[in-house]
Parts: structure tokens; C-alpha cells; sequence
């Protein structure tokens, strides 16, 4: 089984990009503390989001913004400007959470997936949380949800 569930904050901003085929892809790098750290150490995950989650994240996500993600940890070999091979390590994300108070401008209830639309927008009060059935990449499927 591979199953991952990390919360914490926002880095920076959500970066959206769309594939060459035009499939929208979202990373976010998620810092979080661990809880019985006496040094209050800091972990910090890559996290990539597709389709409508993808969009749906760019959108209403900020930095510093509390989230809640689940998804599979999943390794990716490239090559680096000098030319040596390297590992990555990112969550595949499929689903995502609001966290934190009302007040911090979060939500904190479920509601609906993601809608369609795109690029970054004027950030108003979205529905907190997001899923997709799945988020693994180009492989025809449109990311429609079955509700």
C-alpha cells in the first residue's frame, strides 16, 4: 500500500502548468512541522496536483495557506544541468483540504471537487476541498468526476 497524508503550509504560491497535450499540472511544495521535534524540525514535500485539482488548487490556494493533502509518495528519475542522474520524491496528490479557522480566511467543512476554469483568478471563498479519480498523467481520460 502506498498512502500518504501530510498537512501543513504553503511554501509559496501554487505554480499551474499545462502538459504539451494541454492537461493541467499544479505543484506546491508543503512544509511540515513535525510534532515532537525538540529542535522544531521541518519536513517539506513537492506535491502535484492534475486536471481540475490541479486548476482548483492554483486557484484558491496561497502561500503560507494551511492544507491538507492525500495522495501516494512516487519517485521520478531526471537528469540534472550537469548531466548526473537524480531522484525526486513527490506526493501524487488525490485529494486536497482546506485547514485552519474561518478566521485565517480557510474552510474548514467538505464540500464539492473542483470546478472547471483556469489560471489564477482574484482568490474569493472557494469549497474546500477537491478530489480526482485519478491524477497519474496523460492517458486520455479527460478528469472528469463521476458526480
Amino acid at each position: 500500500m502506498n498512502s500518504i497524508t501530510i498537512k501543513g503550509r504553503l511554501t509559496k504560491d501554487p505554480e499551474l502548468r499545462n502538459t504539451q497535450s494541454g492537461t493541467a499540472v499544479c505543484t506546491v511544495n508543503v512544509a511540515v512541522d513535525r510534532p515532537y521535534s525538540k529542535d522544531k524540525e521541518t519536513d517539506f514535500f513537492t506535491v502535484v496536483f492534475w486536471r481540475q485539482t490541479a486548476e482548483f488548487v492554483s486557484k484558491y490556494f496561497v502561500k503560507g495557506q494551511e492544507i491538507l493533502v492525500q495522495g501516494e509518495m512516487q519517485s521520478r528519475k531526471y537528469e540534472d544541468k550537469e548531466g548526473n542522474n537524480r531522484v525526486a520524491w513527490e506526493v501524487k496528490a488525490d485529494r486536497v483540504e482546506f485547514c485552519g479557522s474561518r478566521g485565517q480566511g480557510d474552510e474548514s467543512a467538505p464540500a464539492p471537487a473542483a470546478t472547471k476554469g483556469g489560471g489564477k483568478s482574484t482568490k474569493k471563498a472557494p469549497p474546500p476541498t477537491a478530489e480526482s479519480e485519478d491524477n497519474s498523467g496523460e492517458d486520455g481520460n479527460d478528469g472528469e468526476l463521476p458526480f
